[in-house]
């Protein structure tokens, strides 16, 4: 495409943006059409600064790229490998982590959830709180 094509695209972007702006306004209040100006501006400015055509072949780009990841099976392969790997490498976490447990436990170095829930079912040492616990089970709150 040659400038003016894109210069036309720019102030086509723009026009619209000016009756987003407006309707804007009229709905929302000035706060709302002070968003769509700003909006409004980026257009002009990517065909000034010269990025519009940049955005428009990304955008190109991607669009291929998508087109061939819906009808290639290879790449379906590719992604369903991706994922098979993922699942391994969190599976293999979680079996590791129960294999070190009991070597932790043993040592006294439980991980901090267990050592947390240990210490909640752990009755109270101090004797003013073990006079609440006694209240709060009476009540039936513990």
């Amino acid at each position: 495409m040659d400038e003016a094509t894109w210069a036309a695209l720019a102030a086509t972007l723009t026009l619209l943006g000016l009756v987003w702006t407006y309707v804007s306004y009229r709905r929302r209040g000035a706060i709302a059409a002070m968003r769509a100006l700003g909006f409004t501006t980026l257009p002009v400015a990517a065909w000034l600064s010269g990025t519009l055509e940049m955005f428009t072949e990304i955008g190109g780009s991607v669009a291929d790229w998508a087109t061939g990841l819906v009808f290639n099976p290879i790449t379906w392969t590719g992604i369903g490998l991706a994922g098979f790997g993922v699942v391994l490498i969190v599976i293999s976490g979680y079996l590791r982590d129960r294999q070190l447990a009991p070597g932790r436990a043993a040592k006294g170095q439980l991980p901090e959830a267990a050592s947390t829930r240990d210490a909640r079912s752990a009755p109270a040492v101090d004797d003013d709180l073990a006079d609440i616990e006694a209240m709060l089970k009476r009540r039936g709150i513990q």
